[in-house]
């Protein structure tokens, strides 16, 4: 299935400052119809919300924007990175910086190089401001279809029925389809952008052909695509004029690194963790062990490690766990620590996070709450960024009673990430085995609100005003924060009567 990209006005020139096509949509409203459409997409039930993915898909994609800070623009956008279960092949870019892969498209690349080739084409799309460009050109008429499409290609994943196609190409296909018609120009510029973010992050350029290769030829496969989906044609052209490109571009040899085959034995999992689904991914790692035992190893027994702590086997899967961690140190030493000629230093390992945060896992669910404390101690100490293993931290203090220690440690959490919403979440738990329902209450709202709900976050300090431990200062703050709710609220919704106004 070909991407679903965004259009361009056809030039391969970028507008300046004062062209009348950026007036309509500025940097920042751009990132904010993103934002909008990423808090649907995160209520979704085929978001992916797993730490170790996020994390690294966040890493590789973060690693083709430095290698290239110039694609942020005069916005300075902070990408954002994530998937989607779904059995094709797809990726696609939103306004503002969020990109998302399909769960399917990271089974299938079968590089490292592969995968970076199509995050290099989103982030393309993004760097040129391909939907920025389109939406000013329609005055904004395509930011409800933008977001309806998004929604409905996750909702005919799920569904048989003609729904999901009829929600994008009903009374908002006439706009749709003028977008699909600037879609090759944009294709190719996105090709050309990938290609030298690609290659100045040292990945193998040729591996944004193969998979562009492979996908020209499953795009044949799918017939029940919705039909916007199908007007992005992986034409001979643009392959042409691609592995053109890569003629005149310096020759590196990336070779994967482990974090790729680990997460690529998760994904598995995650895509389907059905007793079905388990039964065939078991087969498959035991089958890639037998093929390929130098390479596959540590992924593959990673994997049987996940199937057996979904199936309450923790003595098995700390077992297989060991016997990864020992595959990957053997797989490492094969991996060059610092590039050579002709091929490219893969990122400093973190495999080990991966694994690590298995560890804790098992010791959480087999009840060994002070055991996933220590191990959740040291894996933030060699680890200080990693969301994940932050969250297990704070999760493991209150699994063993320490809920004071967890608050605390929460709180300065809270401080540090003041966007993230688990954090949030984390605290209301908390507070409720502490029995604080206004601080529990609080810590809701202020969660509701980052994702996006300020009508949920409102109820919730109401829920909080009511509670009978509401103290003096409780009261002040969530005075506070219901002025800062609704001010928001009538801000969004005051932008929201301007842009239908304009239509």
């Amino acid at each position: 299935m070909p991407f679903f990209a965004w259009a361009a006005n056809g030039s391969t020139e970028l507008p300046t400052l004062g062209d009348s096509e950026r007036q309509e949509l500025s940097p920042l409203m751009e990132r904010k119809v993103g934002e909008e459409i990423m808090h649907a997409i995160r209520r979704d039930p085929d978001y992916i919300d797993d730490a170790p993915l996020l994390e690294y898909l966040n890493q590789l994609g973060n690693n083709l924007v430095e290698a290239r800070p110039d694609v942020r623009g005069e916005a300075n956008y902070d990408f954002s990175f994530f998937c989607v279960r779904d059995q094709t092949l797809n990726a696609f870019a939103l306004p503002g910086g969020f990109i998302a892969v399909h769960s399917a498209l990271v089974l299938t690349a079968q590089s490292e190089s592969e995968l970076a080739g199509v995050m290099g084409h989103e982030v393309g799309h993004i760097a040129q401001r391909h939907i920025a460009r389109m939406l000013g050109q329609e005055k904004q008429d395509m930011i409800i279809p933008l977001a309806g499409m998004v929604l409905a290609m996750l909702a005919a994943s799920r569904s048989s029925s003609d729904a999901a196609e009829a929600l994008a190409i009903g009374s908002e296909g006439v706009a749709a389809q003028r977008q699909l018609n600037f879609s090759r120009d944009a294709e190719r510029e996105a090709d050309r952008v990938g290609l030298q973010i690609m290659s100045a992050a040292g990945y193998d350029t040729s591996g944004m052909v193969s998979f562009f290769g492979r996908m020209q030829k499953a795009t044949r496969m799918y017939t029940e695509v919705p039909a916007f989906l199908q007007n992005h044609p992986m034409t001979t052209e643009r392959i042409a004029d691609m592995q053109a490109r890569i003629r005149s571009l310096p020759v590196h040899h990336h070779l994967d690194s482990i974090d790729f085959q680990l997460i690529r034995a998760r994904l598995r999992l995650l895509q389907d963790g059905s007793t079905q689904g388990m039964h065939d991914a078991a087969a498959f790692f035991n089958d890639q062990i037998e093929q390929n035992p130098r390479t596959q190893t540590a992924a593959s027994k990673y994997g049987l490690a996940f199937i057996a702590l979904k199936q309450s086997e923790y003595d098995k899967a700390r077992k297989l766990l060991g016997e990864a961690r020992a595959a990957a140190k053997q797989e490492q030493k094969h991996i060059p620590a610092q590039a050579t000629d002709g091929q490219a230093a893969p990122a400093q390992p973190t495999y080990e996070a991966i694994l690590d945060s298995m560890d804790i896992d098992i010791a959480l669910a087999s009840g060994n709450a002070n055991d996933a404390i220590k191990m959740a101690d040291a894996a933030r100490e060699n680890f200080p960024i990693s969301r994940g293993i932050a969250h297990q931290y704070a999760n493991a203090l209150m699994a063993a009673g320490r809920n004071d220690d967890a608050i605390a440690y929460l709180r300065d959490q809270a401080q540090l990430y003041r966007q993230e919403p688990q954090v949030q979440d984390l605290l209301a738990k908390a507070y409720a085995t502490q029995g604080k329902q206004a601080l529990q209450h609080m810590a809701l709202a202020e969660s509701y609100a980052l994702n996006g709900n300020l009508m949920g976050g409102l109820e919730q300090l109401t829920l909080a005003r009511k509670a009978p431990d509401a103290s003096f200062y409780d009261s002040a703050v969530i005075d506070a924060r219901e002025r800062a709710f609704k001010e928001q609220w009538k801000e969004e919704h005051e932008d929201d009567k301007k842009k239908k106004k304009d239509l």
